[in-house]
């Protein structure tokens, strides 16, 4: 039995297999949309040599019998590797919004009405339906509730982790466009105009000296600390997993470095969280 754990995402059209695999993303799986079953043995079998741990795979369960029998192909996996079957199910008549609010033709729309490619759909997917693991009814599910009905169904054993990227920047070169929390550090005292410090940057210890002889420097970082503690597992129970702090100065060289590098050190420990640390104007002359 491999290590390697699958998920294999199957459904009725209209359901959310597109927005089910995105919440998949979310939570740190490797994700394939849209895959033939017939090459589905050999990609598993590539993501076995490879460093992937979690897949979700949407398979096309619609394919002409050249591109393989989507039962065969799902009961061969189950079989042999770690692997389990999501459904996602919806109610009629909300399908049927769908389809009419997006225009999208349905796979099975050959000459009848949209209810009745509903219909043709199901009698098809039933054997699927019946052998699923987990069955998700989307009809009254948001995409977050969706994400988190995903994540209580296949992540029990992995909690769902929080991404925190600290960026330290400079205001003079634009803000970040993927911030979520923004701290301007320029009210702290400015490194630059000290000659003997100007070229280091906020990792020199003597720029780091500098930074925490400024009085205002511990009740601030002690303020920014307690509001992202209040604010993180809160993120997490939201289903978010991903958040971007930029923390900025005048050039991104001195103070707003210092301060980030401090923050994700301070948080760097905590078990759910993935704490990285972004220096976006370094390389930057002043």
């Amino acid at each position: 039995m491999s290590s390697l754990r699958i998920v294999l995402v199957t459904g009725v059209s209209g359901a959310g297999l597109s927005q089910a695999i995105k919440s998949f993303e979310d939570l740190g799986f490797y994700c394939i949309e849209h895959l033939p079953p017939v090459v589905l043995d050999s990609t598993v079998s590539a993501l076995e040599r490879s460093r992937v741990e979690d897949i979700a795979i949407a398979l096309d369960v619609r394919s002409d019998e050249g591109l393989g029998d989507p039962g065969s192909a799902i009961d061969s996996v189950l079989r042999t590797h770690n692997a389990r079957l999501l459904f996602l199910d919806a109610d009629d008549d909300l399908l049927v919004r769908r389809f009419s609010q997006t225009r999208r033709r349905h796979p099975f729309a050959q000459t009848g009405s949209v209810r009745e490619a509903i219909e043709a759909d199901r009698r098809v997917l039933a054997p699927l339906r019946e052998r699923a693991d987990v069955v998700i009814d989307t009809t009254n599910l948001t995409h977050g509730t969706l994400k988190e009905r995903i994540a209580t169904a296949f992540m029990r054993d992995r909690p769902v982790r929080l991404g925190v990227t600290f960026v330290a920047f400079g205001f003079k070169y634009g803000l970040p466009t993927d911030l979520d929390l923004l701290f301007d550090v320029r009210f702290l005292r400015n490194p630059n105009y000290e000659e003997a410090l100007a070229e280091q940057t906020g990792d020199d210890p003597a720029v780091g000296a500098f930074i925490e002889g400024d009085p205002a420097l511990a009740p601030f970082v002690a303020k920014v600390e307690d509001l992202l503690e209040f604010l993180l597992p809160r993120f997490l129970a939201e289903g978010k997993t991903q958040l971007t702090v930029g923390l900025g100065c005048t050039g991104g060289h001195h103070r707003s470095v210092y301060v980030a590098r401090r923050l994700s050190k301070h948080f760097a420990g905590e078990p759910r969280l993935d704490v990285r640390f972004e220096a976006r104007d370094l390389e930057r002359a002043l």
